[in-house]
């Protein structure tokens, strides 16, 4: 019974659908996050003393810090993006394809 069900939704277009807008998406925020994270590394390698300047003349904190913590930051905001859209598009196009295959 379950491998006809399988069948089903690996055949059904909608499935397609939706493997290829997880997929694309997926891929797209971790390009986005992968640029940024390279882009700190490549900050850290070959501008250090940039990164060491202090944010402002007699400030302990240099610009390093925000730049982590920004990198950080956006880690997480892009999760909840992912998060929102997996919670809306692709649990519609899921239930949407579970009541397909189960008529």
């Amino acid at each position: 019974m379950n491998e006809l069900i399988y069948q089903r939704i690996e055949s059904n277009p909608l499935f397609k659908e939706l493997v290829h807008k997880r997929q694309r998406f997926a891929l797209l925020l971790s390009i986005i996050m992968l640029v940024l994270y390279v882009g700190f590394i490549l900050l850290i390698a070959f501008a250090p003393g940039w990164l060491g300047t202090p944010v402002s003349p007699g400030a302990g904190t240099t610009r390093g810090i925000p730049l982590g913590i920004g990198l950080i930051i956006i880690s997480f905001v892009l999760t909840g993006i992912y998060v929102y859209r997996a919670n809306g598009e692709f649990d519609r196009l899921t239930k949407q394809l579970l009541d397909e295959v189960q008529k």
